[in-house]
């Protein structure tokens, strides 16, 4: 499937399902750039902020164009799809999103320790203008499962096992659909300038046996004891090529 583009945020992303795209990538001539707070910011005041942060730098709100949420806990199938449509009204109050189309990547995962209490914003990237820019792209956080191909239950890799052996399946699932998505920007690990793990498994035996041996741990690796945001669900990654990292307080 072709990128399609986002003019009006310049740049261009792969389409995904209703609730993010697969992955983001500024246009020529701009860079995407990340903030991370220092605290998760609940939902509706994590987007307010957004705004505010977007209109002090001069850039309009279709610049948001990438985010990562944390969660109190994993949602059930329904649970999940209700917060879905909630979060996605707001991108089409934005003017980003149309009917169920959404360019905006995202990465929704749930902490095993020190959760917020409602759903919430950790980080979010935004494009701004750069004569100079090198290429940039944010790509969305996967799971073990295929997206959009039905309920997540019957087609999740290995579902409920996490024994060596399928925690092993898992991470190759999650691997080669990180690189399926950088493959529409024409990028690879080489790429990438950090790496994120969501899983409260031990990834340890994962590292050197599926993810170096694809280069994928070239410049570390950020592990965070977290769960995908779905019931069944137990390994996720995102990465992404971002070179102006801020952080904001709280």
């Amino acid at each position: 499937m072709a990128v399609r583009p986002m003019l009006a945020g310049h740049y261009t992303y792969i389409p995904g399902v209703m609730q993010y795209s697969a992955g983001v990538a500024a246009m020529s001539g701009y860079r995407i750039e990340r903030v991370r707070f220092t605290d998760p910011v609940a939902l509706d005041d994590g987007f307010s902020c957004i705004a505010r942060h977007l209109e002090a730098i001069g850039r309009p709100r279709a610049a948001f164009c990438a985010c990562e949420l944390r969660s109190p806990g994993q949602f059930s199938e329904a649970g999940f799809t209700a917060f879905n449509a909630a979060y996605a009204e707001v991108l089409r109050g934005w003017g980003i999103m149309h009917g169920d189309d959404n360019p905006v990547a995202r990465a929704n995962v749930c902490p095993d320790a020190g959760a917020p209490a409602t759903p919430s914003f950790h980080a979010f990237c935004y494009t701004v203008p750069d004569a100079a820019a090198v290429p940039s792209f944010v790509i969305a956080g996967s799971g073990e499962a295929p997206e959009g191909q039905g309920d997540y239950a019957s087609v999740t890799v290995r579902l409920g096992d996490t024994s060596p052996d399928g925690l092993h399946e898992k991470a190759r699932f999650v691997l080669g659909e990180m690189e399926r998505r950088m493959a529409h920007f024409d990028a690879g690990w080489a790429d990438v300038t950090a790496t994120q793990l969501y899983t409260v498994h031990d990834a340890y035996p994962l590292m050197a046996a599926e993810m170096a041996a694809r280069g994928a741990l070239r410049h570390g690796l950020t592990w965070h004891l977290h769960r995908p945001p779905v019931t069944g669900l137990d390994f996720e990654m995102d990465c992404r090529r971002v070179f102006v990292e801020l952080v904001q307080p709280v």
